[in-house]
């Protein structure tokens, strides 16, 4: 199998040599239809993403796309019709899901561990904010960031997710506020089954990169804290004394990222379905728009109001 990357810059040229990639360019175009390559992995701005998810799988391409594949939910789902015309795979890029911290959650609900699911706190805070020429084109902090979270609680439910009220606030950047975005958001989800699911989402959290999980059952409650820099603790007479959270998304996902790329390739190599769909990337997305419908008209939101 050939591997290809398109990536014109001196770094990234650097990068694929040490890999030795045959083939790195700043046409796409070479890549999609080179007879050799099987997967393209669609990793742009998200205002790319559709079309090259689309110009992929015409070519017969299998795709793994970075979330969300468009901006526009009507887009979104002509894009999904075309790939299904196409008959090609399509995997949407939710690591969150292969973190093993997390799946050990997953798998304790599965068991039964924790009984009767009743709750779900997610916590995603970020260590600082993104650039703004970033949050003015990344479609506001329910798509970009909490979307995770959103998929998050999907995955662990198993369940239809049928009512959203959230709240957001500007209290950290001004600038943030200007270009017509929020800070810090907050989302509540009630499921089919009254299972409810509480996300908490900032921009900025000065102890670093907060990623943390807990599920409540009749049974019992699991959780899943931060992993640290380091397992070391020093105590003396101040107390005791640990190590920060990871600075962020980079070295907290670093398994996790690796585990999705693995899970895409055997999903391939083995012909089976991919462990995450364009249409799990569907959902989520519903979610963050009924969140920002909730959030600008003050009220809970069904998912029926957002035709899912």
């Amino acid at each position: 199998m050939v591997i290809g990357a398109m990536n014109p810059s001196a770094d990234g040229r650097d990068f694929a040599a040490g890999f030795n990639l045959p083939i790195v360019t700043d046409n796409p175009d070479e890549l999609i239809h080179h007879p050799a390559i099987d997967a393209i992995l669609v990793c742009t701005p998200t205002d790319l993403h559709a079309d090259y998810v689309v110009r992929a799988a015409k070519a017969g391409k299998a795709v793994f796309c970075e979330k969300p594949i468009d901006l526009s939910l009507e887009r979104v789902r002509k894009t999904l019709a075309l790939v299904e015309q196409a008959g090609t795979p399509l995997m949407l890029a939710f690591n969150q899901r292969f973190d093993p911290h997390f799946q050990e959650i997953r798998k304790g609900i599965e068991e039964d561990k924790i009984g009767r699911l009743r709750s779900i706190h997610i916590t995603s805070r970020d260590p600082s904010p993104p650039p703004i020429s970033y949050i003015q084109q990344s479609g506001g902090l329910f798509i970009d960031m909490s979307i995770h979270d959103l998929d998050m609680a999907r995955y662990l439910l198993n369940d239809e997710i049928v009512e959203v009220y959230a709240k957001g606030f500007n209290i950290i950047d001004p600038e943030i506020g200007a270009v017509g975005d929020i800070d810090t958001g907050y989302i509540l989800l009630t499921s089919k089954n009254q299972v409810t699911v509480f996300i908490e989402n900032s921009r900025q959290s000065s102890y670093g990169y907060d990623q943390r999980l807990e599920v409540f059952g009749s049974k019992g409650m699991m959780m899943a804290e931060n992993p640290l820099k380091t397992n070391h603790v020093f105590l003396d007479s101040g107390g005791m004394h640990r190590p920060r959270n990871q600075d962020f998304f980079i070295d907290r996902y670093a398994e996790s990222y690796k585990t999705e790329m693995h899970a895409f390739v055997e999903a391939l190599n083995q012909k089976k379905p991919m462990p995450i769909t364009g249409e799990d990337g569907l959902q989520a997305m519903l979610l963050a728009l009924a969140a920002e419908k909730s959030m600008k008209e003050n009220r809970p939101v069904s998912l029926a109001e957002i035709g899912g």
